[in-house]
């Protein structure tokens, strides 16, 4: 059987993997536009910061490896149409265009950055952050640059912005938002954010829309706003992403944000092409609907799935629902969240309440007073766990992961109020800091950790 796979980043490489090991024998083909396989976006954060030492360690295999493996790999090979009827894609290289024939065919096309649509925003000393040739263009600019506009303020664009301003680089990030990562966290979190990034150097702009990037001789030396004027000799776009989709309209069912119809099983509107990936809606855990949540924990998901799928011949598997689970850091705070929060809290059919506390992590005899900040949504009746977020100066996110569990399994408060966490002191308390959480929303609480002498 001949199987291609479009695409090698998370979802291409996961799809590959699952594949090779449930059909050994297939004769698989990977097709991907850039110069090199599999590389890995979430990792540039660490290259701009010098913790990775070159762009080639970003990736979770390369050509050789792919090849070692058995995968035919073509890199600088874009799938540009494909002809369903008679199961044929076309790929562009540099050199020619060719058809290609297949038997099953798997698409993470992913997404590309949205372009904002304002003068100057293709000078030269303009950039945006996804992909290996974006990371190595941001690289090079960063010693020379004084001054740094981040337009955006998510993941992307707050992930740039400590790296240039740890680079010495007077940073400033600009959102149309009242608070930087406003669909990750909400206000108890992002005001603390705010204030401990502007004592390390970086600036954040709310409430103000970009209208123009002016400059001279194709470069950029300020971002004008409705507001006020932003001089900078280096600019990062990071206003979003959009799905990599166009050149399939007509081709196999796409929804009017272009994102490509999947069902459960993870096939299109075309029984012999899958797909998963930033182009595709996941089922939403909180809410029993279907969403569209950009991880790559969910496309690697998505991607054995649907690989499991073609393997057997017929869909019997499907994919679990998933809360957005996803974590980062920002300077000196770490902090994740999962579910619902403020920003959605109503996209649910019944009403949600929720509830915000700070506990100490450790008992006092450890001399170590370090908080954490926490907050938990949850349905107001029924007392069903739909979310929550973490933040403190310990990376004890990972505990995250429990409540993302505890969504899955339905749990109620009552649930994680008495859920059985270890203790050991220099971990956490007798009562976990989840459990704390719990008892706080109930308005129950049970013997103190406090010391009374």
């Amino acid at each position: 059987m001949k199987l291609i796979v479009v695409g090698s980043s998370h979802a291409g490489y996961e799809a590959t993997q699952t594949l090779l090991k449930e059909m050994p024998e297939a004769d698989i083909h990977l097709y991907e536009s850039g110069q090199t396989a599999s590389f890995l976006s979430c990792g540039i954060q660490s290259y701009l910061e010098d913790v990775s030492n070159s762009l080639d360690e970003l990736h979770y295999a390369n050509e050789t490896s792919y090849k070692k493996q058995g995968v035919n790999v073509h890199v600088n090979s874009e799938v540009t149409n494909i002809n369903p009827d008679q199961k044929t894609v076309t790929v562009q290289t540099s050199s020619a265009e060719k058809e290609e024939s297949y038997d099953k065919l798997f698409l993470s096309p992913g997404a590309v950055p949205f372009e904002l649509p304002v003068p100057g925003n293709d000078m030269e000393n303009v950039f945006y952050l996804r992909g290996r040739e974006w990371a190595d263009a941001v690289k090079k600019a960063m010693p020379e640059a004084k001054q740094a506009v981040v337009i955006g303020g998510g993941y992307i664009g707050i992930e740039a912005a400590q790296s240039f301003t740890k680079a010495g680089i007077k940073t400033t990030v600009i959102d149309t938002q009242d608070s930087i990562l406003p669909t990750y966290l909400d206000k108890e979190f992002t005001d603390v954010l705010e204030a401990n990034a502007a004592e390390h150097g970086m600036t954040f702009q709310p409430n103000e829309v970009v209208q123009e990037i002016a400059g001279e001789n194709n470069q950029a030396s300020k971002v004008v706003t409705d507001k006020a004027a932003y001089e900078a000799d280096m600019i990062l776009i990071a206003a979003g992403v959009r799905p990599n989709t166009s050149w399939l309209d007509g081709i196999i069912n796409l929804d009017d944000r272009g994102l490509i119809e999947i069902d459960d099983y993870l096939q299109t509107s075309d029984s012999n092409i899958y797909a998963a990936g930033d182009a595709t809606k996941i089922p939403y855990a909180p809410g029993k609907d279907k969403r569209l949540i950009p991880l790559a924990s969910n496309a690697r998901r998505q991607s054995v799935i649907a690989a499991k799928n073609i393997a057997t011949g017929k869909n019997k598997f499907t994919m679990p629902a998933v809360s957005g689970t996803s974590g980062l850091g920002l300077f000196d705070y770490k902090f994740a969240n999962t579910g619902i929060k403020d920003v959605d809290a109503d996209s649910l059919d019944v009403e949600v309440a929720s509830k915000y506390y700070e506990e100490q992590i450790l008992p006092d005899f450890m001399h170590d007073d370090t908080k954490i900040a926490m907050k938990i949504h949850y349905e107001k009746e029924s007392h069903r766990i739909v979310g929550a977020q973490l933040m403190s100066k310990k990376d004890v996110m990972m505990a995250i992961n429990a409540i993302s569990v505890a969504i899955s399994a339905n749990w109620t408060l009552e649930d994680l109020a008495l859920a059985d966490f270890f203790f050991q002191p220099e971990y956490d308390n007798t009562w976990n800091f989840l459990n704390v959480l719990a008892q706080q929303a109930l308005d129950e609480t049970f013997g103190s950790d406090k010391q009374l002498f």
